[in-house]
Order: structure tokens, then sequence, then C-alpha cells
């Protein structure tokens, strides 16, 4: 089973879909990798998951959305196959309820459940298109419900032990630039050096890690001056930003461990905050310091106002301030004990109360 072969149609020769079979950039390697690992592997329908995975190549999508595909497949067919069932036919809406159970059961995590459900539901409507599976097993709503916690965002007593720490330039570079543009630690990774436009005080962000959707993030005065020593130490022959000693490039793994050793050096190791905890930092701030919620929404590349919500249920002043003037009345003692109701409401609830017992026999103008 070949990538190639999947390609041709009605038994055309696979030399004419040459554009496809050009290993050209890395989304394509990932495709390679993943399509010679499912050889390997005895699940079911392996050749509806490499023609998936093609399908998922030609619209353009990521590596890692490749690369997570295959891994979820991979999880879910082998749980089907040990379940007993070897047709891809065979699935049912109650296998998807079994494997929810089945991975609950083993410890992980809500959202990382409900990612790959999803992840499995797509591929089962592609399956459904092209009249493998039926398509009742989709008609109801089936979901993971994921909590809704809070934003975990550095306390600022915390950051300025971190950034006290910080004595590499490199290193100060990368953090400062995280702690005040908001950028995903893999935008920042990818950062090509004509993206910075330190004139301007800007970075231009052409394709978000996640949304894949372009935007621009702005330098405060300390990330451009940390940015600005950078440029000047670093290797004028290597495009991307920030890279790794002796490496073009720099991964997510080593970022984390040079994070990791400022938190200890600055002695917070045990506060739980990650590199992602930047970012949630920078928003919080940002609102604190009166942002709106549609500028902060441009500035983060989410793709819905709701998503950056969450940073104002963390940091809404008005509601704390509102919260602390009635508690000291009622410390003070200036309620009487009699429960009030607000004249607005009782407005409204005497309308209420008056279309229930008269119905329209009441005026237009009540």
């Amino acid at each position: 089973m070949t990538v190639e072969r999947l390609s041709s149609e009605d038994g055309k020769n696979a030399s004419a879909f040459t554009p496809w079979l050009q290993p050209c950039n890395g989304r394509r390697r990932v495709l390679d990798d993943v399509v010679e690992k499912l050889e390997q592997k005895e699940i079911p329908g392996k050749e509806h998951v490499e023609a998936y995975l093609l399908d998922q190549y030609r619209r353009n999508c990521k590596s890692n959305t490749l690369q997570n595909t295959f891994d979820d497949l991979n999880i879910f067919l082998s749980f089907v196959k040990a379940s007993g069932k070897s047709h891809l036919e065979e699935i049912t809406r109650a296998d998807l309820f079994a494997f929810i159970e089945h991975e609950q059961d083993r410890g992980m995590k809500p959202a990382t459940v409900h990612t790959r459900l999803g992840r499995i539901k797509a591929f089962i409507h592609f399956l459904v298109e092209q009249g493998v599976v039926r398509g009742g097993i989709l008609t109801r709503r089936l979901t993971v419900k994921v909590p809704d916690s809070l934003p975990r965002a550095m306390e600022p007593v915390d950051v300025n032990k971190l950034l006290s720490v910080i004595d590499n330039t490199r290193d100060r570079a990368m953090i400062v630039v995280l702690l005040r543009t908001g950028m995903r630690i893999g935008e920042l990774l990818s950062l090509l050096v004509r993206e910075v436009n330190l004139k301007e005080r800007r970075i231009e962000i052409y394709e978000a890690e996640k949304t894949r959707v372009g935007r621009v993030v702005y330098l405060s005065e300390d990330a451009r001056a940390a940015l600005q020593a950078w440029l000047k130490e670093r290797d004028p022959n290597k495009q991307l930003v920030f890279y790794a000693q002796g490496r073009h490039s720099m991964s997510y793994a080593n970022a984390r461990l040079v994070f990791r050793k400022y938190l200890t050096k600055a002695g917070l190791t045990q506060r739980g905050y990650t590199l992602h905890c930047l970012r949630h930092t920078c928003a919080s701030e940002l609102l604190n310091g009166g942002m709106r919620l549609e500028c902060l929404q441009q500035l983060l590349g989410h793709s819905t106002i709701e998503m950056t919500r969450r940073y104002a249920r963390l940091t809404d002043k008005t509601r704390e301030e509102e919260y602390f003037r009635a508690m000291g009345r009622i410390e003070r003692g200036e309620i009487d004990g009699s429960y009030q109701l607000d004249p607005r409401l009782q407005e409204i609830f005497e309308k209420k109360e008056l279309l229930e017992t008269h119905g329209d026999k009441l005026p237009e103008h009540s």
C-alpha cells in the first residue's frame, strides 16, 4: 500500500500526479513518514486511513495535523481490533462510547479525550462520504465535556523574580518577547528575522500556529531592547531569530528546558508555571491595563471572542470593584436586614404579574 497507488484514479499511471509525489516540503516528509509507519500496523481499514491522510495533505493541513491524525486513528483502530472487529464497516456508535470510557479509565485528561474524539469523528465523516460506513453512527451529538478552567497567569511578583535571574541575551529576548507579545511558543520558534521590524516595534506573524491566520503583534520597549540586543549577537547567516547552539532552529523541548532553568534559579519551580503561562500573563496584564476584548482577540489570534472572554473572567476589575463596594456596605452594617428589590426589577415583576392576571385585557401602553 503506497501513497502513489492511492493517488491514481481508475488505474491511471501515478506519474500523472507528480506534484503530489515531490518530497519538497516538511508536510510531504511527514506524510511519507506516517504512511510508512501505517504499513507496519495491523489495524482495520489501513487503506482508508491512508486515503484520509492524503486527503488532509491535499487540503493543505499542517504537519502536526497529519501526525496527530495518524496517532489518534492508530490508537482508536487498535482498540477496535482488540474488541474483535476487523473491518471498518463493523464500527458502531457503541464502539465510540466504549473508546471514550477506555481513554478515561486509563487516565487521559478530558481535553485530550475531547480532541482525540474530534479527529476520530472527522475520519468517520470521511468514511460516510466514501460510503464505507453508515451515517447513523454520528446522527446524534457525541461530545466529551471539558472543564472551562481559568487561564493560568503568572503573579506580578513572580514575573519580576523570573526576569531578574535571566543572564543570557538570547534567553532574555525569548522570554520577554513571549511575555510582552502574547505569541505562542511555536510562533516564536518559527519566527524569521525578516518578520521583525524593530523600528516600528512590530512582528508580523504571516501564519498563526493554530488558526493559520496572519496577524501583527507589537513590541514593548523592554521587549524591543531585549530583541535588539540578541539580534546584534546572533549568527546573521541563520534565518530563524531563535536557534539552539550548533543548530539552525530550536525545538519546543529545548525552549521548555531553558524556561525551567530560570524558574529553578528564581525559586519558582513549585508554582506550576509553563511557557504558555507567559501568553496568559500578557493577555491578563493588557486587560488590566484597559485594552478592549476585541483588540486583545486580534492580538492573540483567537478565532472567536469567547476564547478571549476567559481572560475577562480572570481580570474583570469592574466586577471586583463592585463586589468590594457592596461587601463594604455589608460589613459597615449599612443594610437594615430587610432585602429590598432593585426598583427596575420590581417594575418588571409587577408588569409580569399583571400580564399573568389580566392577560390581553391590559391596555397597550402598559
